[in-house]
């Protein structure tokens, strides 16, 4: 069992990043909470996670042990693997996910690319209480009530945009998330501010997509 990493960040990407560990680079998929956080060229921890398949080993990583916690017990629910388990948490935080369990809050879970109606009902049987009791108040997010904001302007960054079709989202849908958590970043800063880091931006998208608006 892999439990965690420590060492420094050799690349990121909008699924995973890399980590130096002892010489050898241990390559690992994560949400875009957790890549927000690293930076190439700075050390890093990450809790992790061994999935063993017959025909494969992923590593999965986790900015701190509460979000490894939360994987696990998704991991317990019936139908969930590791891709739904991590689309999850991109689209919800643990203390978010914990609430929309305890309230049996189908319509949140089925923000969540992947998971329809009967899968967020099967979730919330399965999960009921072993995710513990809600840890603290939710951190402030750039992405959260962006939906205000103008979407006019250049394209949105096709990274992410692709980023977010593939976990599930169209792609109108996506590009109006990533125009407008962009738009509202440039409001916030002035035009002549750098653009925000691509994982950040990935993640910004994801909670306001996840907040309701999606096509």
């Amino acid at each position: 069992m892999i439990a965690s990493l420590r060492g420094t960040v050799l690349e990121t990407s909008l699924s995973g990043a890399t980590i130096e560990v002892g010489g050898v680079g241990m390559t690992f998929q994560a949400t875009p909470a957790t890549l927000a956080g690293l930076r190439p060229g700075q050390e890093a921890l990450v809790h992790t996670e061994l999935i063993v398949r017959e025909d494969s080993l992923t590593l999965v990583g986790f900015a701190d042990a509460d979000e490894r916690h939360c994987f696990r017990v998704l991991m317990g629910a019936k139908g969930v693997g590791a891709r739904l388990a991590l689309a999850v948490l991109s689209v919800h935080t643990p203390d978010t996910l914990r609430r929309a369990i305890a309230g049996a809050d189908v319509a949140a879970l089925t923000r969540v690319p992947g998971l329809g109606p009967k899968g967020a009902q099967r979730v919330i049987i399965d999960v009921g209480d072993k995710l513990g009791p809600v840890t603290g108040e939710e951190p402030a997010d750039a992405g959260t009530g962006a939906g205000t904001a103008s979407i006019t302007g250049p394209a949105p960054c096709p990274d992410v945009v692709a980023a977010l079709v593939q976990l599930g989202w169209n792609e109108a849908a996506a590009a109006e998330a990533v125009s407008t958590v962009e738009a509202a970043h440039t409001a916030a800063n002035g035009e002549g501010a750098a653009p925000m880091p691509v994982p950040e931006l990935l993640r910004a998208s994801l909670r306001w997509l996840g907040g309701g608006h999606r096509g």
